[in-house]
Protein backbone atom coordinates (compact mmCIF):
# COMPACT_ATOMS: atom_id res chain seq x y z
CA UNK A 1 0.00 0.00 0.00
CA UNK A 2 2.84 2.39 0.91
CA UNK A 3 4.56 1.64 -2.39
CA UNK A 4 1.35 2.43 -4.30
CA UNK A 5 0.97 5.71 -2.43
CA UNK A 6 4.58 6.67 -3.14
CA UNK A 7 4.18 5.78 -6.82
CA UNK A 8 1.03 7.85 -7.03
CA UNK A 9 2.77 10.78 -5.34
CA UNK A 10 5.69 10.60 -7.78
CA UNK A 11 3.32 10.54 -10.78
CA UNK A 12 1.27 13.43 -9.38
CA UNK A 13 4.41 15.46 -8.69
CA UNK A 14 5.65 14.89 -12.23
CA UNK A 15 2.28 15.93 -13.63
CA UNK A 16 2.30 19.13 -11.56
CA UNK A 17 5.83 19.98 -12.73
CA UNK A 18 4.90 19.42 -16.37
CA UNK A 19 1.73 21.47 -15.98
CA UNK A 20 3.74 24.30 -14.42
CA UNK A 21 6.16 24.55 -17.35
CA UNK A 22 5.17 27.18 -19.94
CA UNK A 23 3.96 25.73 -23.20
CA UNK A 24 5.24 26.91 -26.56
CA UNK A 25 2.85 28.84 -28.78
CA UNK A 26 3.38 28.55 -32.52
CA UNK A 27 3.64 31.93 -34.22
CA UNK A 28 1.85 30.48 -37.25
CA UNK A 29 -0.31 27.50 -36.18
CA UNK A 30 -0.89 26.54 -39.82
CA UNK A 31 2.77 26.79 -40.77
CA UNK A 32 5.23 29.67 -41.07
CA UNK A 33 5.64 31.40 -44.45
CA UNK A 34 8.86 30.14 -46.01
CA UNK A 35 8.83 26.85 -44.08
CA UNK A 36 6.44 25.00 -46.34
CA UNK A 37 7.36 21.33 -46.78
CA UNK A 38 9.96 21.33 -43.99
CA UNK A 39 9.01 18.49 -41.67
CA UNK A 40 12.27 17.48 -39.96
CA UNK A 41 12.25 17.64 -36.18
CA UNK A 42 14.21 20.13 -34.12
CA UNK A 43 17.45 18.95 -32.56
CA UNK A 44 18.18 19.74 -28.91
CA UNK A 45 21.74 19.24 -27.71
CA UNK A 46 23.14 19.85 -24.25
CA UNK A 47 26.47 21.43 -23.47
CA UNK A 48 28.84 20.08 -20.81
CA UNK A 49 27.16 22.42 -18.31
CA UNK A 50 23.69 21.11 -19.20
CA UNK A 51 22.51 24.13 -21.19
CA UNK A 52 20.44 23.47 -24.29
CA UNK A 53 21.20 24.46 -27.87
CA UNK A 54 18.48 24.07 -30.50
CA UNK A 55 18.85 23.68 -34.27
CA UNK A 56 16.56 22.68 -37.13
CA UNK A 57 13.83 25.20 -36.33
CA UNK A 58 10.99 25.29 -38.86
CA UNK A 59 8.12 26.13 -36.51
CA UNK A 60 8.95 29.46 -34.84
CA UNK A 61 7.30 29.87 -31.46
CA UNK A 62 6.96 31.83 -28.23
CA UNK A 63 7.24 30.44 -24.72
CA UNK A 64 5.43 32.78 -22.29
CA UNK A 65 6.57 33.50 -18.74
CA UNK A 66 3.85 35.51 -17.04
CA UNK A 67 4.01 37.23 -13.64
CA UNK A 68 1.86 35.88 -10.83
CA UNK A 69 -1.65 37.31 -10.61
CA UNK A 70 -1.62 40.91 -9.40
CA UNK A 71 2.15 41.36 -9.88
CA UNK A 72 2.27 42.43 -13.54
CA UNK A 73 3.56 45.94 -14.19
CA UNK A 74 2.15 45.90 -17.74
CA UNK A 75 5.47 45.65 -19.59
CA UNK A 76 6.28 42.77 -21.93
CA UNK A 77 9.55 41.70 -23.54
CA UNK A 78 10.15 39.27 -26.39
CA UNK A 79 13.52 37.60 -25.68
CA UNK A 80 15.60 36.39 -28.64
CA UNK A 81 18.49 34.04 -27.71
CA UNK A 82 21.82 34.20 -29.50
CA UNK A 83 23.84 31.50 -31.24
CA UNK A 84 25.33 33.05 -34.36
CA UNK A 85 22.18 32.28 -36.40
CA UNK A 86 23.33 28.65 -36.53
CA UNK A 87 21.81 27.55 -33.20
CA UNK A 88 19.77 28.99 -30.34
CA UNK A 89 21.32 29.09 -26.86
CA UNK A 90 17.92 29.00 -25.22
CA UNK A 91 18.83 28.74 -21.53
CA UNK A 92 21.42 31.34 -20.49
CA UNK A 93 20.22 33.65 -23.26
CA UNK A 94 16.52 32.92 -23.05
CA UNK A 95 14.59 31.05 -20.40
CA UNK A 96 16.80 32.08 -17.45
CA UNK A 97 16.17 35.76 -18.11
CA UNK A 98 12.48 35.19 -18.89
CA UNK A 99 11.94 33.57 -15.48
CA UNK A 100 13.76 36.46 -13.79
CA UNK A 101 11.65 39.04 -15.62
CA UNK A 102 8.39 37.31 -14.73
CA UNK A 103 9.42 37.23 -11.07
CA UNK A 104 9.94 41.00 -11.31
CA UNK A 105 6.56 41.78 -12.86
CA UNK A 106 7.47 41.75 -16.57
CA UNK A 107 5.74 39.36 -18.96
CA UNK A 108 8.52 37.65 -20.93
CA UNK A 109 8.31 35.57 -24.08
CA UNK A 110 11.21 33.44 -25.33
CA UNK A 111 11.34 33.51 -29.12
CA UNK A 112 12.41 30.46 -31.06
CA UNK A 113 13.26 31.86 -34.48
CA UNK A 114 14.50 30.38 -37.73
CA UNK A 115 18.25 30.18 -38.36
CA UNK A 116 19.78 31.80 -41.43
CA UNK A 117 23.35 30.49 -41.02
CA UNK A 118 22.61 26.88 -40.19
CA UNK A 119 24.07 24.38 -42.68
CA UNK A 120 21.93 24.22 -45.84
CA UNK A 121 19.50 26.82 -44.46
CA UNK A 122 17.08 28.43 -46.88
CA UNK A 123 16.14 31.13 -44.36
CA UNK A 124 17.30 34.75 -44.32
CA UNK A 125 18.07 37.05 -41.41
CA UNK A 126 16.19 40.10 -42.69
CA UNK A 127 13.26 38.12 -44.06
CA UNK A 128 12.50 35.05 -41.96
CA UNK A 129 14.29 35.67 -38.63
CA UNK A 130 13.29 39.34 -38.31
CA UNK A 131 9.85 38.36 -39.58
CA UNK A 132 9.61 35.91 -36.69
CA UNK A 133 10.45 38.70 -34.23
CA UNK A 134 7.83 41.00 -35.76
CA UNK A 135 5.23 38.24 -35.67
CA UNK A 136 6.07 37.59 -32.01
CA UNK A 137 5.56 41.26 -31.13
CA UNK A 138 2.24 41.24 -32.99
CA UNK A 139 1.20 38.07 -31.15
CA UNK A 140 1.89 39.68 -27.76
CA UNK A 141 -0.11 42.77 -28.68
CA UNK A 142 -2.94 40.63 -30.03
CA UNK A 143 -3.23 38.78 -26.71
CA UNK A 144 -2.38 41.75 -24.50
CA UNK A 145 -5.63 41.72 -22.54
CA UNK A 146 -5.35 37.98 -21.86
CA UNK A 147 -1.73 38.29 -20.73
CA UNK A 148 -2.27 41.50 -18.70
CA UNK A 149 0.12 43.40 -20.98
CA UNK A 150 0.04 47.02 -22.08
CA UNK A 151 0.22 46.90 -25.91
CA UNK A 152 2.10 50.20 -25.78
CA UNK A 153 4.90 48.70 -23.63
CA UNK A 154 6.07 45.72 -25.67
CA UNK A 155 9.84 45.51 -26.11
CA UNK A 156 12.34 43.38 -28.00
CA UNK A 157 15.44 42.05 -26.23
CA UNK A 158 18.14 40.05 -27.94
CA UNK A 159 21.45 38.47 -27.03
CA UNK A 160 24.25 38.50 -29.62
CA UNK A 161 22.63 37.29 -32.88
CA UNK A 162 19.23 37.73 -31.25
CA UNK A 163 20.16 41.36 -30.64
CA UNK A 164 20.26 41.81 -34.39
CA UNK A 165 16.61 40.79 -34.58
CA UNK A 166 15.76 43.31 -31.86
CA UNK A 167 17.42 46.31 -33.48
CA UNK A 168 16.38 45.40 -37.02
CA UNK A 169 12.74 45.15 -35.90
CA UNK A 170 13.13 48.50 -34.11
CA UNK A 171 14.55 50.12 -37.28
CA UNK A 172 11.49 49.17 -39.34
CA UNK A 173 8.07 50.78 -39.27
CA UNK A 174 6.33 47.42 -38.94
CA UNK A 175 2.83 48.75 -39.49
CA UNK A 176 -0.06 46.35 -39.13
CA UNK A 177 -2.43 45.62 -41.99
CA UNK A 178 -5.98 46.68 -41.05
CA UNK A 179 -7.38 44.61 -43.93
CA UNK A 180 -5.57 41.38 -42.97
CA UNK A 181 -7.72 38.27 -42.55
CA UNK A 182 -5.30 37.14 -39.83
CA UNK A 183 -6.12 39.37 -36.85
CA UNK A 184 -2.57 39.10 -35.50
CA UNK A 185 -1.25 40.84 -38.63
CA UNK A 186 -3.38 43.90 -37.88
CA UNK A 187 -1.01 44.86 -35.07
CA UNK A 188 2.31 46.68 -35.36
CA UNK A 189 5.46 44.55 -35.37
CA UNK A 190 7.72 47.35 -34.15
CA UNK A 191 8.78 47.22 -30.47
CA UNK A 192 8.18 50.17 -28.15
CA UNK A 193 11.70 49.75 -26.76
CA UNK A 194 14.78 47.68 -27.54
CA UNK A 195 17.27 45.95 -25.26
CA UNK A 196 20.53 45.06 -26.99
CA UNK A 197 22.70 42.60 -25.08
CA UNK A 198 26.13 42.35 -26.77
CA UNK A 199 24.49 42.33 -30.25
CA UNK A 200 26.30 41.47 -33.43
CA UNK A 201 26.46 43.55 -36.63
CA UNK A 202 26.48 46.85 -34.75
CA UNK A 203 27.57 48.54 -37.98
CA UNK A 204 24.06 47.95 -39.34
CA UNK A 205 22.41 50.06 -36.65
CA UNK A 206 21.17 53.42 -37.87
CA UNK A 207 19.20 55.69 -35.57
CA UNK A 208 16.39 58.03 -36.59
CA UNK A 209 14.70 60.41 -34.19
CA UNK A 210 11.56 58.27 -34.07
CA UNK A 211 13.43 55.06 -33.13
CA UNK A 212 12.41 53.17 -29.97
CA UNK A 213 14.61 54.00 -26.98
CA UNK A 214 17.37 51.56 -26.09
CA UNK A 215 19.04 49.73 -23.20
CA UNK A 216 22.49 48.38 -24.15
CA UNK A 217 24.81 45.92 -22.36
CA UNK A 218 28.20 44.55 -23.43
CA UNK A 219 31.63 43.59 -22.09
CA UNK A 220 34.94 45.44 -22.35
CA UNK A 221 36.58 42.15 -23.36
CA UNK A 222 34.20 41.45 -26.23
CA UNK A 223 35.30 41.65 -29.86
CA UNK A 224 35.87 45.13 -31.28
CA UNK A 225 32.67 45.41 -33.32
CA UNK A 226 30.74 45.03 -30.05
CA UNK A 227 32.89 46.62 -27.31
CA UNK A 228 33.78 49.59 -29.53
CA UNK A 229 30.72 49.32 -31.74
CA UNK A 230 28.14 49.70 -29.00
CA UNK A 231 29.87 52.82 -27.68
CA UNK A 232 29.55 54.26 -31.17
CA UNK A 233 25.91 53.14 -31.35
CA UNK A 234 25.20 54.92 -28.07
CA UNK A 235 26.52 58.13 -29.61
CA UNK A 236 24.20 57.60 -32.59
CA UNK A 237 21.24 57.49 -30.21
CA UNK A 238 22.51 60.58 -28.40
CA UNK A 239 22.95 62.54 -31.63
CA UNK A 240 19.46 61.56 -32.81
CA UNK A 241 17.91 62.62 -29.50
CA UNK A 242 16.68 59.10 -28.70
CA UNK A 243 17.13 58.14 -25.01
CA UNK A 244 19.60 55.30 -24.52
CA UNK A 245 21.46 53.73 -21.61
CA UNK A 246 24.79 51.90 -22.04
CA UNK A 247 26.57 49.53 -19.64
CA UNK A 248 30.04 48.25 -20.58
CA UNK A 249 31.32 45.82 -17.94
CA UNK A 250 35.10 45.88 -17.58
CA UNK A 251 35.43 42.26 -16.41
CA UNK A 252 33.13 40.70 -19.02
CA UNK A 253 33.54 39.36 -22.53
CA UNK A 254 30.94 37.82 -24.82
CA UNK A 255 28.06 35.49 -24.06
CA UNK A 256 27.73 35.87 -20.27
CA UNK A 257 23.94 36.01 -20.46
CA UNK A 258 22.11 35.01 -17.26
CA UNK A 259 23.58 32.16 -15.21
CA UNK A 260 23.57 31.31 -11.50
CA UNK A 261 27.34 30.87 -11.77
CA UNK A 262 27.98 34.39 -13.11
CA UNK A 263 29.97 36.62 -10.78
CA UNK A 264 30.89 40.27 -10.51
CA UNK A 265 29.10 43.37 -11.71
CA UNK A 266 28.11 41.86 -15.05
CA UNK A 267 26.06 39.20 -13.25
CA UNK A 268 23.76 41.96 -12.00
CA UNK A 269 22.88 43.54 -15.33
CA UNK A 270 19.22 42.34 -15.17
CA UNK A 271 18.80 44.60 -12.12
CA UNK A 272 20.04 47.52 -14.22
CA UNK A 273 17.45 46.56 -16.84
CA UNK A 274 14.74 46.61 -14.18
CA UNK A 275 15.85 50.09 -13.10
CA UNK A 276 15.86 51.32 -16.69
CA UNK A 277 12.36 49.95 -17.27
CA UNK A 278 11.18 51.82 -14.16
CA UNK A 279 12.83 55.05 -15.36
CA UNK A 280 11.98 54.95 -19.05
CA UNK A 281 9.10 52.55 -19.75
CA UNK A 282 6.82 52.08 -16.78
CA UNK A 283 6.38 55.81 -16.07
CA UNK A 284 4.64 56.36 -19.38
CA UNK A 285 0.81 56.25 -19.25
CA UNK A 286 -0.77 52.84 -19.70
CA UNK A 287 -2.28 52.36 -23.14
CA UNK A 288 -6.09 52.38 -23.24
Amino acid sequence: MLRLRLTGLIILTAQVLVAAEPQEILLWPNGAPGSEGKTTEEVVEKTASGERNITGIHKPSLTPYLPEAGKSNGAAIVVAPGGGHSKLCVDHEGHNLARWLAEHGVAAFVLKYRLSREKDSTYTLDGHAVGDMQRAIRQVRHRAAEWKVDPGKVGALGFSAGGELAFLAAMQEGQGDPAATDDIEKHSGRPNFQCLIYPGKSNRISVAKDMPQAFIVCGYGDRKDISHGMAEVYLKFKEAGVPAELHIYSAAGHGFGVRDTNQGAASRWPARLEEWLADRVLKTPRAP
